[in-house]
């Protein structure tokens, strides 16, 4: 597909102090918009390294990778996208506000459903919550 933009990125999660997930989403000031952390592929980058390179460079955290979780498929500026997602648990790390992402939150799974600027982007979500064990 000619003129692809490639790009990557993780629903970033932790454990709440109840047990349940925790979703982070990032605000955007550019877009004025609220996702999950991502980003474009760098030349010789797999999607995988891209999406934690992502999640460090945009939330401060690093994280374990997970399931990989659907792809999302739309056009951006009117090009097509095609963005790789993994469930990524949040290891250490702090967010400091950058010229890119201004705030972080981290939400129920509800509350980041509710948040999330592109409808599209609760397939993910969906995704990453059928991973999680029953008892999470």
């Amino acid at each position: 597909m000619s003129g692809l933009v490639r790009a990557a990125g993780c629903v970033l999660w932790r454990r709440s102090p109840d047990g349940g997930p925790e979703i982070c989403l990032v605000h955007r000031p550019r877009y004025d918009d609220w996702s999950f952390p991502k980003g474009k592929l760098k030349r010789g980058e797999t999607a995988l390294e891209a999406a934690l390179r992502e999640v460090l460079e945009e939330t401060g955290h690093r994280c374990v990778p997970g399931a990989a979780l659907p792809t999302a498929r739309y056009t951006a500026n009117g090009r097509p996208k095609e963005v790789s997602y993994w469930a990524a648990e949040a290891a250490d790390g702090a967010f400091e506000p950058n010229d890119e992402v201004d705030r972080l939150e981290w939400l129920s799974p509800d509350s980041a459903g509710d948040r999330l600027t592109r409808p599209g982007d609760r397939v993910q979500l969906h995704a990453f919550l059928r991973t999680l064990p029953t008892d999470a």
